[in-house]
């Protein structure tokens, strides 16, 4: 009884090291990076837990925290989708090092400034703060760049899993689209383009916020503005495409004939590209995602119809695929 309740958490622990080796063979800048990020953000929710200053509306450390698991989340991602293109070893090798590199650099970034009580990004009030923002937005602009690279390899390779394979070509191109999204939160706003023209000095440049300044009230956590447009709930969608594309193919893997897997990827790519444009168009209009208007819930209710309709029309090919198979298995 002793030997089989402690089997399964042998079993999982075995699982896990065999994971973290296919990672490692993949790839042993992104693991590595990956791990460590997820240490920093361990040490984030400590410095939140003993450093109570607050920097634009936000503890000092959420920023740092957030960072490390998302970097962490898209190092281990990659890291893994590389385990899929053993045919591009020149790919793999130049995107991994680069992305690490970059990686690392932003995040000591943004924990130094934390340390210092300042922000990290749009700071240019010294010039030590904006030769920092600089090479923030220099190196995530190569990283981007970079990981065309990894699209197209994901194009040419072919996948004996057809739906696997269309999520991941598309997943990593609306990522990157996603990451292209960066540079507008780049722009001088109105008011800081006004204090320019005046003669004035301006400490910052960019916003995260569309029609006010950052620091205001926000949504907990992600502290999206909840009054006001904000860039970074269409960034974050974006980001996340191939992640949430690869959960989809995973998903729809078992009992439903490959047709249906693929058109059920293809769908929820349609989807959640269309939900990423409606929200970047609802940031740019300066709308909060919690407090849009009329035009704005209307859009969403009518990307939610279709969606759950294509849904539904799928579920029921599949259930008609899955008869004409027991009919044929039958005669």
């Amino acid at each position: 009884m002793d030997s089989t309740r402690g089997a399964a958490p042998i079993s999982a622990r075995t699982r896990a090291a065999a994971l973290l080796g296919r990672l490692w063979r993949a790839s042993p800048p992104l693991t590595a990076v990956g791990l460590l990020m997820l240490v920093v953000a361990v040490a984030s929710m400590v410095g939140m837990v003993v450093d109570r200053r607050v920097i634009t509306g936000a503890p000092a450390w959420l920023k740092p925290l957030k960072f490390a698991i998302s970097t962490a989340v898209y190092s281990l991602t990659l890291a893994w989708i590389f385990g899929w293109l053993s045919d591009w070893p020149r790919v793999r090798r130049v995107v991994g090092w680069t992305t690490a590199i970059v990686f690392v650099l932003e995040v000591a970034v943004i924990d130094a400034q934390a340390w210092r009580g300042t922000t990290s990004h749009f700071n240019v009030s010294t010039p030590l703060d904006a030769t920092l923002f600089s090479i923030m937005g220099v190196a995530i602009l190569v990283q981007t760049l970079v990981s065309v690279a990894v699209a197209v390899a994901l194009w040419r390779q072919r996948f004996t899993d057809r739906s696997l394979g269309w999520a991941l070509r598309l997943g990593m191109t609306l990522t990157i689209v996603g990451a292209l999204t960066g540079p507008l939160m780049t722009r001088p706003t109105a008011a800081q383009l006004t204090l320019a023209r005046a003669g004035g000095r301006m400490t910052t440049i960019g916003a995260h916020a569309v029609g006010d300044v950052d620091g205001g009230p926000g949504v907990p956590v992600t502290m999206w503005s909840r009054e006001h447009g904000d860039l970074r709930v269409p960034h974050f969608i974006g980001l996340h495409a191939v992640q949430a594309l690869a959960l989809v193919a995973v998903g729809v893997r078992r009992r439903r004939p490959e047709d249906v897997r693929v058109r059920a990827v293809l769908l929820a790519a349609v989807s959640y590209a269309s939900l990423f444009v409606l929200l970047l168009w609802e940031a740019l209009r300066g709308r909060s995602v919690v407090a849009p208007d009329a035009m704005a819930v209307a859009s969403i209710a009518i990307w939610a119809v279709v969606t759950a309709l294509a849904v539904a029309w799928i579920g029921l090919g599949s259930r008609g695929a899955s008869r004409d198979n027991l009919d044929g298995m039958a005669a």
